[in-house]
């Protein structure tokens, strides 16, 4: 496949080359924007999407290569040059004041009157059908708002040219499809986007074109309309792939794991989740869904001991050695987890929870073993053989098994955490975000892990930011919205549809219960 540049071009990106040390992040990538098209970005995890839009935003400089905006060559070294180009970036994290109103930030560093700037807001919002109230403090609003002003920031900065990276990551269903109208919009309106992701159904549903990068390197582009999922992920990985995920039932099931009104404050004293009850069985991954912020992450860490409950809450663990009943209320983080409770969360901050970025691979596992050596000493070679063995399954990339983890990209960090945890076969495994940002292959690698836990005996507990995913992996689906449980589904016959309205507390019935 080859680039054919059109003579409508908004941006041609020639030869573009980008190092970072002796990781090349792009090799001579060639790729042409058209005015007035939606085109998707796609590839693997580590394949240069962001890198290359980055360079496109001002936020890095390329070592080689050109860029012509409008037929015109121009040197982008700066977010105010790009700005200045009418390119606008909106980023996987927000850049927004909390404090600050709607308006408020769409202001930040122009001098216009903050009346004139609501008028603006006013007059976009009419014109691509948004949603936004110019007085609304940022931290009152919703990830999906958030999203919104941003886009609007960047239009009220006279953007043409919009690009998003990853921008339905944490939506609901509806929120998508809301997000899709709006960029339809722009595209009708002559403005160009682009939409970093992963997610090949969005990617069929809202592009005109793809764009494919692998291993740093541009593979070419297709017409949607041309396209299928199996084709697109053929192409992001460079061999056939399957796309489907397995769900093995597994016909015995016992409890392992029954919660009943669990309630968890914030330091702050915010009532984070309000009376949850729900079982998690042996044999069965369940699911949790919920939109950003409803609850997930104080879920499991309540139940992994790091965070204190209400006093009416209880957390009854089966022992599958025993057979007793532990009450998790009454142990401390490290003695449930001898108990055989596992948690696996990947943070935002990868390097946040449980790796220490200056240690390597092997001493990274060394930290959930290094008790187990006997007399004093530790011992090193479980945690070395363990290292190998995530490193081949996952396929980490790394210069060698003693580079320090703060080295490693992101993608790469995370798989080393989820494959600690994996490892461990534990009895109850809560994993929480744990393909975030990662590739297909590395994707399907996780989930098959997780299969093997449940299949063998464990329960999984699984918290998910891709709906599809969570109904194809998952034998039931626990929605959480405000940190209330909306109901309890069954992921066999759930409609993605049903579980997006119990996401938002729009759901007619509550949802059905599947205890």
């Amino acid at each position: 496949m080859e680039t054919v540049f059109s003579g409508e071009s908004a941006v041609k990106m020639v030869d573009i080359h980008k190092t970072f040390g002796t990781i090349h992040a792009n090799k001579g990538v060639s790729l042409e924007i058209k005015k007035g098209e939606i085109l998707s970005l796609l590839g693997e995890n580590g394949s240069g999407k962001t890198t290359l839009m980055n360079m496109l935003s001002g936020i890095y400089f390329p070592d080689s290569g050109s860029i012509f905006v409008d037929g015109k060559p121009v040197r982008i070294r700066s977010p105010k040059d790009a700005h200045e180009l009418k390119i606008g970036m909106i980023h996987q994290h927000f850049k927004l004041v909390d404090v600050f109103t709607a308006a408020e930030n769409v202001k930040l560093g122009i001098k216009t009157p903050l009346r004139s700037v609501k008028n603006a807001i006013k007059d976009i919002c009419d014109r691509y059908h948004f949603a936004v109230d110019p007085d609304k403090k940022v931290y009152e609003m919703s990830v999906s708002e958030k999203q919104t002003l941003e886009i609007v920031k960047a239009l009220y900065r006279g953007a043409d040219i919009l690009i998003l990276d990853e921008p339905t990551a944490v939506l609901t269903p509806q929120e998508t499809e809301a997000l899709f109208t709006v960029i339809r919009h722009m595209k009708a309106d002559g403005k160009s986007v682009v939409i970093i992701t992963h997610k090949l159904n969005e990617v069929l549903a809202v592009s005109d074109r793809v764009a494919i990068l692998r291993k740093g390197e541009y593979i070419g582009d297709i017409e949607t309309a041309k396209a299928d999922a199996q084709t697109l992920s053929d192409l992001m990985v460079g061999r056939s792939v399957s796309l489907d995920i397995d769900r093995p039932l597994v016909e015995e099931k016992t409890v392992r794991l029954r919660i009943d009104h669990l309630s968890v404050k914030d330091n702050m004293g915010v009532l984070r989740l309000d009376d949850v009850s729900f079982t998690a069985y042996t044999g069965e991954i369940l699911g949790i869904a919920g939109i950003a912020g409803s609850g997930q992450k104080e879920l499991l860490e309540a139940i992994a001991g790091l965070i204190p409950t209400a006093p009416e809450s209880s957390m009854i663990y089966i022992d599958p050695k025993t057979g007793k009943e532990e009450n998790l209320k009454k142990y401390d983080a490290e003695q449930i987890r001898a108990l055989g409770i596992s948690l696996a969360f990947v943070p935002e901050d990868r390097l946040g929870m449980g790796l220490v970025g200056n240690m390597n691979i092997p001493d990274n596992m060394l930290l959930r073993s290094y008790k187990e050596g006997k007399f004093g000493f530790v011992d090193q070679k479980k945690p070395l053989d363990l290292a190998k063995h995530v490193v081949s399954e996952l396929g980490v990339v790394t210069p060698s098994l003693n580079t320090p983890i703060r080295k490693l990209s992101g993608g790469n960090v995370q798989k080393v955490l989820v494959g600690r945890e994996l490892a461990s076969s534990p009895s109850l495994l809560m994993a929480a975000y744990a393909v975030r940002g990662l590739d297909i292959n590395t994707s399907h690698a996780i989930y098959r892990l997780m299969n093997e836990r449940k299949c063998t005996g464990g329960a999984v507990i699984y918290v998910g930011e891709d709906l599809d995913v969570l109904l194809e992996l998952c034998d039931r689906i626990l929605v959480l919205c405000g940190g209330k449980v909306s109901g309890i589904v069954d992921g066999r016959t759930a409609k993605k549809e049903e579980v997006g309205l119990m996401m938002t507390g729009a759901s007619a019935d509550g949802g059905k219960n599947v205890h």
